[in-house]
């Protein structure tokens, strides 16, 4: 089995915090940065997008060959410039963001970009939100969803909200609904829960956006929550799993790391996915794992750089 992650590959220019400040240059994008995590688990993983025909996009392309990542599916644009993020620390490590995007090239990725072989030799695609933002790149993943699931593929969303991509938050939460029902695995964070249930279900308790969820036929659902237990909820099971504590320096691709531990833990298991999805026991152990994944990712600088391998796990 084999995933490959659509959607934006970025720059991250990371604070040093200090005055006057200085920024470095990291590859990053929450789908690249989920297919490096799985690639560096030891799991075949690709990453499908666009990236602007420039320096940074180049860069990326490289960083992400470095890591293991297929890119056969990778496209090149001179129509726009790769997307830019620079990213502030607090002193916990928490993150605020300035965003150079739209434009962005990852935002010109069409239906018709994508490499049909790439539905029938993967087992498990991922996406997130950010690739939601505006009509057409919209269009383009519930399109790579609606094929994959056509094609007996898995499928996977991470919300991995920002809202300052967000043009106009007036199609957002109609947009997040559509893909939670095209997805199997989906994950969110407490902020985006709240988030979600403000929008759909205003003065009611999160408990009707829970049930909503699931009985969108997600398979799993995880609630993150920082140093907080891991909810999960799956058909006939729910539960808790404690994360380790660790002294967090940058939060940056924290879940990315879960996210990619976790799928390759579904990935390097025998069983198919589906199963493993119904098995309360299966689920709980392949999001421990994930859980030390995140925490490992927290005590790096940067996202690629950050990302654990099975051996740094193991």
């Amino acid at each position: 089995m084999s995933l490959v992650c659509f959607g934006e590959a970025l720059i991250d220019f990371l604070s040093d915090g200090k005055t006057p400040e200085s920024f470095t240059k990291y590859a990053g994008g929450a789908p690249a940065n989920v297919a490096v995590a799985a690639a560096r688990q030891g799991v075949a993983a690709s990453f499908c997008g666009m990236v602007g025909d420039d320096m940074f996009g180049h860069f990326i392309k490289q960083e992400l060959q470095s890591h293991g990542v297929n890119c056969d599916y990778v496209n090149s644009t001179d129509k726009a410039k790769t997307a830019l993020a620079f990213v502030s620390l607090d002193s916990n490590g928490e993150r605020s963001f300035s965003f150079y995007r739209p434009p962005a090239a990852d935002l010109l990725f069409r239906s018709d970009d994508f490499d049909p072989s790439m539905f029938d030799t993967h087992s498990l695609i991922h996406v997130c939100s950010n690739s939601l933002t505006e009509t057409n790149i919209y269009k383009t993943t519930v399109h790579a969803l609606t094929q994959a699931r056509a094609q007996g593929m898995n499928t996977s969303f991470d919300m991995n909200l920002r809202e300052n991509l967000w043009t106009s938050m007036t199609h957002c939460s109609k947009r997040i609904w559509h893909v939670i029902s095209l997805s199997d695995i989906v994950k969110l964070s407490h902020e985006e829960l709240v988030f979600l249930n403000e929008q759909s279900h205003p003065g009611q308790p999160q408990s009707h956006t829970l049930d909503a969820i699931m009985a969108a036929n997600v398979k799993l659902l995880i609630i993150t929550d920082g140093k907080q237990a891991v909810r999960f909820y799956g058909q006939t099971y729910q539960g808790e799993v404690q994360v380790p504590d660790v002294t967090a320096v940058d939060t940056t691709a924290a879940g990315d790391a879960f996210v990619g531990g976790l799928l390759a833990t579904f990935i390097r298991s025998d069983l198919p996915i589906y199963t493993i999805l119904a098995d309360r026991d299966s689920v709980y152990r392949a999001i421990e794992y994930a859980s030390r994944c995140g925490a490992f990712a927290v005590t790096r600088y940067g996202a690629f750089d950050s990302l654990p391998s099975y051996k740094d796990i193991a």
